[in-house]
């Protein structure tokens, strides 16, 4: 079974439950790595008391968006996704919380045409499937104001989703590449017209293991039967603190290289 199936079952049973929903959202950020980095990144980018526009470019089931709307009360959001359900969904979800300083829209990352609007645009997990990158990057320019930051979480060329090399399945699926360099970003990004002022590898060494115990292997055991889903309390009963380990080290760790990476641009 891969990843996405999985990630959609469980995100429809939790759609119409504020306290579901809001659990998954713990859930998310205490099992997923990059979580745990994209909200490093933006903790050191902005303060708490910061009054900006964020542009949430791709938002999916707006964990990232709901971590910035509380995290930030005094900024006004804009999160868009392609897809019309995840759309609707968030805008429920939102409008039942209370959360006023956000707004959600269908968009597609190619077409959309904003300039000068944004003092941050967020990007987690998007650019990998998108086959007109340089395009998106030129787009996330353009509605950055002057000083303006951009960043970027997507797979690295060292094997992110575990895919090697073309002929290798992705186990997230729909790439339209299997990860960019550090150099290829970097001068996509800038030639966009942004200039890269960090770049981190994640899911380095420990982080790669933390994944594949935390998050691949639970998802192949799912995948087997519905008798063995009951079996992964017990599975994380054992498991869940040797991953939470590794994850903090690769979040303290400056990893030489990583199947994820997390970059920041700023407008010239």
């Amino acid at each position: 079974m891969k990843y996405d199936p999985v990630k959609k079952v469980f995100g429809d049973i939790v759609a119409k439950s504020l306290f579901l929903r809001k659990v998954f959202y713990r859930i998310l950020d205490l099992m997923f790595l990059r979580s745990w980095h994209i909200r490093k990144a933006v903790r050191e980018i902005y303060h708490k008391e910061d009054s900006i526009r964020i542009f949430d470019a791709g938002m999916g089931f707006g964990q990232y968006t709901f971590f910035m709307a509380n995290r930030f009360p005094n900024s006004n959001i804009l999160a868009v996704d392609v897809k019309d359900d995840q759309v609707q969904d968030c805008k429920y979800f939102f409008s039942e919380c209370g959360l006023k300083n956000v707004a959600f829209e269908i968009a597609d990352l190619t077409t959309i045409n904003i300039e000068n609007m944004y003092d941050f645009v967020l990007c987690v997990d998007v650019m990998e499937h998108i086959v007109d990158d340089e395009l998106v990057f030129r787009n996330f320019s353009k509605a950055l104001k002057k000083g303006g930051k951009l960043l970027i979480n997507t797979p690295s060329n060292f094997g992110g989703s575990d895919a090697h090399s073309d002929d290798d399945e992705s186990f997230i699926e729909e790439h339209a590449r299997l990860g960019y360099s550090k150099e290829d970003i970097t001068e996509k990004i800038e030639r966009a017209g942004m200039k890269v002022t960090d770049f981190k590898y994640t899911y380095g060494k420990f982080g790669t293991i933390s994944w594949r115990f935390g998050i691949k292997y639970p998802i192949l055991i799912a995948g087997v039967s519905k008798f063995l889903i009951l079996l992964l309390p017990l599975y994380y009963l054992f498991t869940l603190w040797f991953v939470l380990i590794l994850m903090w080290l690769d979040v303290i760790t400056e990893n030489k290289k990583g199947t994820g990476i997390v970059v920041v641009g700023e407008k010239s």
